[in-house]
This record gives structure tokens, sequence and C-alpha cells, in this order.
């Protein structure tokens, strides 16, 4: 076998991007992908004509121009900014929680009235809230938590928001403007021809092989490559010695509607009601601005997560967060081990925060 002075463990994001680095610095790189494809959760399929994102919505956006700069190196991104839409019970709201928002829920058209009634609704908790549903209201108010907010967050996460620790809400976006740009960050947009071309690019010069597990058969894998680049789950290398990660995770049903120019008003809709059992439906054409006679559609349903399934979401709980740190320990010492993005390191990163973690990591082992 040849060998090399990389290996890099997974093909998502923060390995494409390692791989890149290190292929400029004069590297040799293989990679490992378990699954079929690269990409990751990134990876796009074409579905009559229309470029579907597979594992969910993934709308890239920055405050950060390093990161931009450097992925618009390789493909363009095309300017799409995120307007997305809840549906509560058949009523339309806009998001995030703007003036439009306010305007279709109380008929009010000036922020400081909207400021008088989520001040007044706020009051219903007191003191440090004890759970989600207290922090939601603490922060927003009666009527956009139990519309908007309550039953999208109970089909997350599977579990009442009474029951959920308040932290995994610390903020909810309110603006008192009429302004439904759900991102505030100045650098918004998809790559253009979607995110297989950004990562082909990232990959291209490396070495991959595919539908191949890498902690199947690690000492084979070890011995060719000076140094491996992790990205999978942290418990799985460790054999799940100390207990295995909880994470929360997601089924896809995706649909082609022959026909249809548009199901929906915006590229993400989501569905806020308790009843409803999907959390969002996705219309990805909207993505590229679209002009094609049929359209693709994707329900999103949250899950439970269990072995075979993708990890979506780590459940940051403190049972989880103590298991993760024993695990963390023994990665430190680990000589010829990085550990990197969000299976890893037990967090839930944005596109660009794993970017800029993979172009920091790349940048340090090159000086080596």
């Amino acid at each position: 076998m040849k060998h090399y002075d990389y290996l890099i463990v997974g093909s998502g994001l923060y390995g494409c991007v390692f791989a890149r680095q290190a292929l400029d610095a004069g590297k040799t790189v293989l990679v490992l992908e378990r699954r079929s494809h690269t990409g990751g959760n990134l990876y796009c399929a074409e579905i009559e004509g229309v470029t579907v994102h597979v594992h969910g919505a993934h709308i890239f956006h920055t405050s950060n121009k390093e990161v931009w700069d450097y992925l618009n190196r390789f493909v363009p991104f095309n300017g799409f900014v995120n307007t997305p839409l809840a549906n509560y019970k058949g009523t339309l709201f806009h998001l995030p929680f703007n003036m439009n928002t306010f305007r279709d829920m109380w008929g009010v058209t000036e922020p400081e009235e909207a400021k008088a009634i989520i001040s007044r609704q706020r009051a219903a908790v007191r003191g440090r809230p004890k759970n989600l549903e207290e922090q939601a209201i603490a922060l927003v108010g009666t009527d956009l938590y139990e519309r908007l907010v309550r039953g999208y967050t109970e089909k997350q996460w599977g579990r009442p928001c009474a029951e959920l620790p308040p932290f995994i809400i610390k903020r909810l976006p309110v603006r008192f403007t009429y302004d439904n740009n759900y991102f505030n960050d100045p650098y918004q947009g998809i790559p253009e021809g979607g995110y297989n071309a950004l990562t082909a690019a990232l990959l291209s010069g490396a070495d991959v092989i595919l539908n191949e597990d890498y902690n199947k058969n690690r000492e084979k894998w070890n011995v060719s490559a000076d140094t491996v680049v992790y990205t999978g789950t942290l418990d799985s290398f460790y054999d799940y010695r100390f207990g295995r990660l909880e994470y929360r995770s997601l089924r896809f049903e995706t649909e082609t509607l022959k026909g249809t120019a548009h199901f929906q008003d915006a590229a993400v809709v989501n569905y806020t009601d308790r009843e409803t059992p999907f959390t969002r439906i996705i219309e990805h054409k909207y993505f590229a601005f679209g002009t094609q006679p049929d359209t693709v559609i994707t329900r999103e349903y949250p899950a439970e997560w269990r072995e075979g399934m993708e990890p979506y979401y780590p459940v940051n709980d403190d049972r989880n967060a103590e298991i993760y740190a024993r695990y963390a320990a023994l990665a430190v010492n680990e000589p010829r081990v990085l550990f990197g993005g969000r299976l890893a390191e037990y967090r839930y990163f944005d596109m660009d925060q794993v970017a800029a973690s993979a172009l920091a990591a790349a940048k340090e082992a090159l000086k080596r």
C-alpha cells in the first residue's frame, strides 16, 4: 500500500478543507469515506434537473471574510438568502421574528407596540428560567413561544420543552424591522452547481476510497500514513468504552412533483404545531433560483438516533458532557491522530465554523 503523509477519515467539509490545505503544501493525502459518496452531509443529488440537498438544507452564511474568500476560490457562491416561513396550523408567519411576524400575529405595525406586547408576556417567567419552556418565554413571550417555538422544538428533541434544559435556546433572534433575511451575516449563498462541485474541488489531487469504515480496520489504515485526521464520532474511535454519546437524527422523505413549478412560497417552511409529524418542508429549486417545470420537495422528520442512523445533533446535556470529557481526555494524548469536526468534537457547528476550524488545524499541523 502506498504510504501517505495524511490519512483523513471522513470527507465532510472539515476533511475536505484539511485535505486541500495539505495537498497545497505538497503533502500526500488519502481520504477514507464510509459512505458511497464524498461530501458528508453536504452531498447533493440531481433529480429532474434540480440539485437536491440530500441531508437537509445547507445554506452557507458567515461573517468571516477569510473563510468566504477561501471557499469562493474553488466555486463561486450564488448569493441565495434564506427567508423562511413558519406554518402554524395553516397560518403562515415570517421568520426570523420581525415586524412582519408581529403584524401577522397581533396586527401591530410599530416596533414599540410589538416591544410592549413581548415585554408583558415575558413577565410570565419570574426568576431564572428552569427549563427550555421558561427560557423561551423569558426571551420572546408566550404567543411566539406557543405558536412558533414549542411544537417545533418538541418534535426536534423528542421530549416536552418543560423537560429540556434552558441552554438549548440561549437566544431567539427578534428584530423590530421588516427584514426577513434569516441570517445577519454579510456573506451568504450556495455554491453554483451545488456542494458536490465545492467538495470535488477541495479533494482534487487526493486519493479517495469510498465504502470503507476506518473503525472496522483501524490497524490496517493507521500504518498507511504518518498522521491520521479523524472526523468521525469520538466514542466509536474508543470502541464506546465509556458508553455511547447520544444524538438526534433525521429522516427525509423526498418527492418529485411533476408539472408543479412551485410547491410553497419559500425554500424552507417550518411546521411549528406539535401535530404535524415533520418539522419542515424544503423546496430545493429555490436554492439555485430554478425555473424547471417540475419541483422536488423534502419533508424532514426528527428521529431518535440509533445504531446505523446518521448522527446529526449532539444531545449536550450534563450526562453526555461528562462522557465526552472522558473521551476528550484520551484524545489529547493521541500522538499521531488529530480530531476535528462536529462529530469528533461533539458540537453542532455552522459550516463556516467547520471550515475555519479545519483551516486553523491544518495551519498548525503543517508547521510541524
